[in-house]
């Protein structure tokens, strides 16, 4: 029982990358998914928080850089959302265009 206490309560964190640390928090749900986004100069990382199934993962790439833009208010440079795990839907990195001012 306490394993899946401990279970569900690291599942609802999320933890940067070692190069995000010190990094603005930004949190937002699209669609019913929730997402933190990381935000470190101009670059950024995506973590999908909650579980979904194969077939609810479709639009989750397209939401990721829909979430990075309305939290940073920066634009993602397009074709830079890439995952450490390829087709993985948890997590992504994009390389941010933030105007100054």
């Amino acid at each position: 029982m306490r394993m899946i206490l401990l279970f569900l309560l690291l599942s609802a964190c999320a933890s940067p990358a070692p190069q995000f640390l010190g990094a603005t928090r930004h949190d937002i749900t699209l669609d019913g998914i929730r997402f933190a986004v990381f935000q470190k100069s101009e670059e950024a990382e995506v973590i999908r928080l909650g579980y979904l199934t194969r077939r609810q993962r479709a639009p989750v790439p397209e939401l990721m850089v829909t979430a990075v833009e309305r939290t940073t208010g920066c634009a993602v440079i397009r074709n830079s959302l890439r995952s450490r795990i390829p087709g993985d839907t948890g997590e992504a990195r994009v390389s941010l265009r933030c105007d100054p001012g």
